[in-house]
């Protein structure tokens, strides 16, 4: 998926790949995903050809046509990978795909380690859930923070130890554990959203 691209790129990125089929092939249903689509996967990874191919000029010059690869899959393996094509190299997966990315990217970097991590999994943010939420973790001393995110939490929260926090001390690099710190230690500064009220409620 873009926007991952390489330098030396040997093929292009197969979602490239798909948009341009459809486009070229006129795909217009699911019918010609059975009669265009995959026939076309089927023979061409097998017996590749410049004639073809449905690339432009300069896409060839650049990757040449794709080696054969008769002997390596079989059409019955390229049916199945041809619908994997299809479904998955979809505009609106995309678009899902590229939406999500960005509103990640514009995490700060210790909640994207968090969420990247699974930690929302037994903590929230805000609310208390199997263990403490973040900002009530805040309230901690930083020493405390980092001993239990390294070593575990058995002993260490009475209130939950009902569910002992494992340690994570080779999960996180030392610049990772800075930066955990420094996001949860910003959150003990940030003031709790207050519950809504209505200005009309007596």
């Amino acid at each position: 998926m873009p926007p991952e691209t390489y330098e030396k790129e040997s093929a292009p990125p197969m979602m490239a790949v798909v948009f341009h089929l459809k486009e070229f092939m006129k795909i217009k249903d699911l019918k010609d995903k059975e009669d265009k689509f995959i026939p076309f996967i089927q023979d061409y990874v097998l017996y590749p050809s410049k004639e073809k191919s449905y690339c432009d000029e300069e896409s060839l010059k650049s990757y040449g046509v794709m080696p054969s690869q008769k002997g390596n899959v079989s059409s019955e393996e390229l049916k199945v990978i041809a619908e994997y094509m299809y479904t998955f190299y979809d505009q609106q997966v995309y678009l899902k795909e590229m939406q999500a990315k960005a509103a990640f990217d514009a995490l700060s970097k210790g909640e994207q380690l968090v969420r990247s991590n699974g930690c929302l999994n037994c903590h929230a943010i805000e609310k208390d859930k199997v263990g403490p939420s973040f900002r009530n973790i805040a309230k901690n001393s930083t020493e405390k923070i980092m001993d239990v995110i390294q070593n575990g939490s058995q002993g260490k929260w009475k209130q939950f130890n009902n569910m002992m926090m494992p340690a994570f001390k080779d999960k996180f690099s030392k610049e990772e554990l800075i930066i955990l710190k420094e996001w949860i230690d910003s959150l003990g500064k940030i003031e709790a959203p207050k519950p809504w009220r209505s200005k009309n409620v007596i």
